[in-house]
Order: C-alpha cells, then structure tokens, then sequence
C-alpha cells in the first residue's frame, strides 16, 4: 500500500504551547510563514541556513508543500490558526 499522506505531515506540526498554534517546523519554534517569507525575499538557501541553522533542506520542501497545499485549498493537517475574527475551519 503506497503511503499517501503530503510530504510534510512529518515535519510541520501544530502545537498551542509553540508560537500560539502557529504550524512551525517540528522540533523548532521556526513557523512556516517566517520561512516563506525569508525565501519570498531572498531565495538563497544559504544565507536562509545561515540565519536558521537548525533548518535542514527537508524542512524547506515541507514548507513548500504545506503552503502548496494550503493555497490549492486542500485539507492540510496541521490546519493553520485562525486569523482575526475568521471564524475556525469545520473540522
């Protein structure tokens, strides 16, 4: 049986007690927005390492994925926080 499960279940969590239920990368405080937005800015995964170490290139693509997903409107777990007054997502 081929596992299907998207690429970043294993590397992107969501977790109250870390950075308010943000998904990060497991194992760090890093969130996944703070990555993207470091890429969106700079594309250099160098100087991204440089400034997260604990980063690794996995963690990257799982970044990519997650957001990929999100932006399809696929059904991602972890599912992202609410923002503002937006009501959360049925479950």
């Amino acid at each position: 049986m081929i596992d299907e499960r998207p690429r970043y279940t294993d590397r992107i969590i969501t977790d109250p007690a870390i950075m308010v239920g943000e998904p990060v990368v497991k194992g760090t405080r890093i969130p996944v927005e703070t990555v993207l937005r470091v890429l969106a800015e700079n594309p250099d995964l160098e100087e991204l390492f440089a400034e997260y170490p604990r980063l690794t290139r996995e963690d990257v693509r799982a970044c990519l994925a997650y957001a990929g997903e999100l932006v399809a409107g696929e059904d991602v777990m972890p599912r992202p926080r609410p923002r503002g007054n937006q009501p959360a997502p049925a479950a």
